[in-house]
């Protein structure tokens, strides 16, 4: 698992419906829908903040939350390759004055970021196990990207617990069936969860993906919002994921 990087396979793709450019490559793992949801699920403050968007991969999220805040934000990503991507893309965007990266575990990102001084946190974190990644063949950067071989679900919601200021909102994007543990998971770490999403393929098809949103150190009380059903029968998304389709 130690192949090397080709930068022959990058190319550069407009982030879904904008005008925004992302730097990919077909080594790395492309960004997805997922995060294109959650960039537009989050609660983010409009005029000004600090934001910080975990596993942040090539950039995808702060790429787009860049259009809906005028905030600072900050990306983690511990690949350095994938990191370097964001990096470039940032400058591509001429998003530098508003954008920054930090190639660092996302475990240690309180030490240079701080403790209780974000008012967003979101974060598209692996979805797979440990030990799913055993029954699978992927290079490495996959792997990473997703499987918790670096970081854990656990470890992902006591970093956004420890990141945020009180009051403020943390957001990630997952598999349904983790939903308990990230709930549980939300409580321990003092933000109470507050809005949750369900996305499904099809609109006859169960959810495969789900957004949820807490607050740290809010008061009880869970909001359901009207699901997102992504394709159309004929295989085009739906005006839920893209009015203009």
């Amino acid at each position: 698992m130690n192949e090397q990087y080709d930068h022959n396979n990058e190319r550069i793709d407009y982030l879904f419906d904008t005008d925004l450019k992302i730097i990919q490559s077909s080594d790395l793992f492309p960004f997805s829908l997922d995060s294109v949801l959650l960039a537009r699920f989050v609660y983010v403050p409009i005029q000004k903040g600090k934001l910080v968007d975990l596993c942040a991969g090539n950039g995808v999220i702060p790429f787009l939350l860049s259009r809906r805040t005028k905030g600072q934000i900050t990306g983690v990503e511990i690949q350095p390759e994938v990191c370097a991507l964001a990096k470039r893309g940032t400058a591509l965007n001429h998003l530098e004055e508003r954008i920054n990266f930090l190639c660092a575990d996302a475990k240690n990102s309180e030490e240079k970021i701080g403790r209780g001084t974000c008012d967003v946190v979101t974060c598209n974190p692996p979805y797979f196990t440990m030990e799913a990644a055993r029954d699978v063949k992927l290079n490495r950067h996959l792997a990473i990207a997703r499987h918790e071989l670096l970081i854990t679900l656990a470890e992902v919601l006591a970093i956004g617990g420890r990141l945020l200021k009180p009051g403020g909102k943390f957001a990630l994007v997952h598999r349904p069936e983790r939903l308990v543990d990230i709930l549980e998971g939300m409580r321990a770490q003092g933000m109470e969860p507050k809005r949750i999403q369900y996305v499904h393929p099809h609109r006859h098809k169960p959810a495969n993906i789900v957004l949820v949103e807490g607050t740290k150190g809010g008061k009880p009380g869970l909001s359901v919002l009207s699901p997102i059903v992504v394709y159309r029968s004929d295989g085009r998304y739906t005006e839920d994921v893209c009015p203009t389709s």
